[in-house]
């Protein structure tokens, strides 16, 4: 069992607060199913103050917002997006298409084929995330979705014009200033003036997680998303002040955002446990990331790389970073994690921000099911059948015809029966006429 150097605090569910939450969702999803447009601007208003003529930005008013971004910005933005679609393309260069015969005439066959609207949503608020305009969009677009739809709410009654160039740069179809559950509810069941989508992508907050909870199966979304997570694994050999700023680095997404070390060395982690407490107090963020350590931070001690990497596994965390002598050991002792981070030379705010992989990922032990946003989530993997030997379809139709009639399907076992009976000249044994007419 690891030594906790650290603990989390336990503080218990709050089963109330999440109550509040899903009812308040539900309440404004049906408003905007049940009166549309109106209901969407008087939610906007009371939320983000911001009710403009249209929330549609028109081309010419996307092109002035653009050219307000600064130059630096604007060259950052297309490095990073560049850096997001080489690795998409190599994604979807890696999904094959085919077709088998698996029966002399009896052909199978997968396509990929793209999902038709997509609904991008980019948070604002405190942080208005405009690296998931290139997770969300650069990735549907290389995946060949039509219509990209976006989403991104006004930052205190301002226009966020780096996120709304992201978005542009990324090849977005629609941009519409509006967020919150607003944004997800007028994307998914649409409105007067937007169509609906057919999957939602993108992060939020809890109102916007619950909304896309609530709408799936009438859209598809990415993931079930909860507050980010970083667990470090670290050897002797880490730097334990490295450790500490990483550790930060993501506890400053919110004060639920666990952060965890487990460690091979009690001395790597009780430095690291000073490195923090001098390096809270100065953190700009520190409103968030401070209770955020307080309450969800934990630094565990154990003997071996072999139990670091078991505990690592129960946690599947959202993020896990491997400071070690030999970080690569990972990739086969680890399976329970969203995105791997290996080595000194990255790190999970290079994931977040800049490499190329995608930073939309399983949190709350999802992990352990499912990886997270790529760009297979925007393809439709479907098959299809062909048979061309009538021998064969006349075996298939035999050996229908008594399978379905094991699980008391007859007229499953009949659509079998006919085409035995058609290529074979055999009897149909429950309608001699037909059978007759079928083997002319």
């Amino acid at each position: 069992m690891p030594e906790a150097l650290k603990n989390a605090v336990v503080t218990g569910s709050d089963r109330r607060g999440r109550d509040d939450v899903t009812e308040r969702v539900a309440a404004i999803i049906d408003d905007i199913r049940e009166r549309g447009d109106v209901a969407v601007r008087e939610w906007s208003q009371r939320f983000d103050s911001w009710s403009p003529p249209s929330f549609r930005l028109s081309p010419g008013r996307i092109d002035e917002i653009v050219a307000e971004v600064p130059r630096q910005v604007l060259e950052d933005i297309e490095f990073v997006q560049e850096q997001v679609r080489t690795f998409a393309r190599h994604q979807l260069n890696s999904m094959t298409e085919f077709e088998v015969e698996t029966l002399p005439g009896v052909r199978l066959g997968q396509k990929h084929l793209p999902i038709e609207t997509v609904g991008a949503y980019v948070p604002g608020g405190r942080y208005p995330l405009t690296a998931s305009a290139h997770m969300t969009i650069v990735t549907a677009k290389v995946a060949g979705v039509e219509r990209v739809v976006a989403c991104t709410p006004p930052i205190r009654g301002e226009v966020p014009a780096a996120t709304v160039a992201a978005m542009h740069l990324a090849g977005a179809d629609e941009i519409h200033l509006l967020g919150g559950v607003q944004a997800i509810a007028a994307m998914a069941v649409g409105t007067e003036s937007m169509q609906p989508v057919d999957l939602l992508a993108g992060p939020g907050n809890a109102y916007v997680a619950e909304a896309k909870r609530m709408l799936f199966g009438e859209v598809g979304i990415d993931l079930f998303a909860g507050p980010t997570e970083i667990l470090v694994i670290a050897d002797e050999t880490a730097d334990p002040f490295v450790v500490a700023v990483d550790l930060l680095s993501q506890a400053e997404h919110g004060p639920d955002s666990p952060a965890v070390l487990i460690t091979t060395s009690r001395r790597l982690g009780l430095e690291v446990l000073e490195h923090i407490e001098r390096l809270l107090p100065g953190m700009p963020t520190r409103d968030f990331a401070e209770p955020a350590w307080r309450d969800h931070g934990e630094v565990l001690l154990v003997e071996s790389m072999d139990e670091a990497f078991t505990v690592a596994d129960s946690y599947a965390s959202e993020h896990v970073e491997v400071l070690t002598a030999d970080p690569r050991q990972a990739l086969t002792r680890m399976r329970n994690y969203g995105g791997l981070f290996l080595g000194e030379g990255t790190c999970v705010s290079y994931g977040d921000k800049v490499i190329g992989t995608n930073h939309v990922l399983p949190t709350r032990g999802a992990a352990r099911y499912t990886g997270g946003l790529w760009v297979g989530k925007y393809l439709k993997t479907v098959t299809y059948s062909q048979v061309v030997d009538p021998q064969a379809s006349a075996r298939l139709g035999e050996v229908c015809g008594r399978a379905a009639r094991v699980e008391l399907f007859e007229g499953h076992a009949r659509s079998g029966d006919v085409r035995a009976a058609k290529f074979t000249g055999a009897p149909l044994a429950w309608n001699a006429a037909d059978a007759a007419e079928a083997a002319r």
